[in-house]
């Protein structure tokens, strides 16, 4: 397999079902203490659903990816849409995508959607609990994950994933949403710039967002946005209502998809 490099680092990667010379791509975007095994079996089931191959790759600093220094930048959501995704997907020979991204990555998602370099590649977003702001509730949210983590049991859970790199994982997230320079954070004044079809996928009961993001994405962006809310649902859709996140985002596919 084609070592996959961005930002000079090798990364961790699947792939799922045809390659990009014969079908459009599905593109995951874990989320900020995620990597490509945290996705489960969801890549490869949505992907079989669609009939579209599926890219599900681990950003620098996770998973069994190359570490990154501490701290990460307070802009490097900013960076991983703006500069490494641009290369994963033309390391990856990805040649028409559809961004799937979970809270972090799904800010990354859009982000990278606002620029010029997404042009006609990017057909579609496709996006659970994303972040457009900083809101209080998140903050303290993430206050909480890092006392948890302090006290060892989150730890031991992301280590399963992550290996030597779960502490550059976990700290790299943690303190750069926890800085208090992060509180200005807001990707609002990019969302006039997406006009491709959005779905975003919100649960209820998210401890680490609100519906205010999702009025953010349907009030701003330029382009049509589809919300999927789900009831009984925390920050992981894919995992915490699989199979109703697995339909919304398999019948978005079918309604845009024009090949």
């Amino acid at each position: 397999m084609i070592p996959l490099v961005a930002g000079g680092h090798r990364l961790e990667f699947t792939w799922h079902g045809p390659g990009p010379a014969d079908a459009p791509t599905l593109v995951f975007l874990h989320d900020g203490i995620g990597c490509a095994a945290t996705w489960r079996d969801f890549p490869a089931l949505l992907a079989r659903k669609a009939g579209f191959g599926a890219l599900v790759y681990s950003r620098a600093g996770y998973g069994a990816s190359d570490p990154v220094a501490l701290p990460r930048p307070l802009t490097y959501m900013h960076d991983e849409g703006i500069v490494a995704l641009p290369e994963v997907l033309d390391g990856a020979g990805v040649r028409e995508a559809y961004l799937v991204g979970h809270s972090d990555g799904g800010s990354i998602a859009l982000i990278h959607s606002s620029t010029p370099r997404a042009g006609p590649r990017v057909r579609g977003l496709l996006l659970e609990a994303p972040h457009v702001f900083c809101e209080e509730s998140t903050v303290h949210a993430i206050e909480q994950a890092r006392d948890e983590y302090l006290r060892g049991g989150l730890r031991t859970r992301l280590e399963r994933y992550h290996g030597g790199n779960v502490d550059c994982a976990f700290w790299g997230w943690n303190r750069a949403w926890l800085d208090p320079g992060f509180r200005s954070w807001n990707i609002e004044d990019r969302l006039p710039a997406i006009t491709v079809p959005v779905l975003v996928v919100q649960g209820m009961d998210d401890p680490y967002g609100t519906l205010r993001q999702v009025e953010a994405i349907e009030r701003r962006c330029g382009g049509p946005v589809r919300r999927c809310i789900l009831e009984r649902c925390g920050h992981s859709p894919h995992r915490d209502r699989r199979e109703p996140t697995l339909s919304a985002m398999a019948a978005f596919i079918r309604e845009h998809d024009k090949t």
